[in-house]
């Protein structure tokens, strides 16, 4: 079992970066792919990034690729989301997910076993 911790959420400007992260506790987090959503007022929640286990391959949303880039650290045990280009329509919770697989659906949420409490991102025009 893992537990996950996001950090890095707040408030920023239109075109403004913020660096998400995912700390992960156990021992065996190299194990786990790892992936982003976000879920906004009244909106279902929504796939945005995903890694697998080994770093190689990453998945994105249409709507942040080239603006986003998923990373891990399998020494710290982290993952990031840094966040470059934010839009007002990027504002939402977003949350970290993990499942213990070699081989998953990165954009389906019910792929992912565990989950993070959720860090506020907003972004002000």
């Amino acid at each position: 079992q893992v537990q996950l911790v996001e950090s890095g959420g707040g408030l920023v400007q239109t075109g403004g970066s913020l660096r998400l992260s995912c700390t992960a506790s156990g021992r065996t987090f190299s194990n786990y792919a790892m992936g982003w959503f976000r879920q906004a007022p009244g909106k279902q929640r929504e796939f945005v990034a995903a890694i697998s286990a080994t770093g190689v391959p990453t998945f994105y949303a249409d709507s942040v690729k080239g603006r986003f880039t998923i990373s891990r650290d399998n020494a710290k045990n982290t993952v990031a989301l840094q966040m470059n280009s934010l839009k007002v329509e990027d504002t939402a919770v977003y949350y970290c997910a993990a499942v213990m697989r070699y081989a998953w659906e990165p954009l389906v949420d019910g792929a992912y076993d565990y989950w993070g409490q959720g860090t506020q991102v907003t972004v002000s025009s």
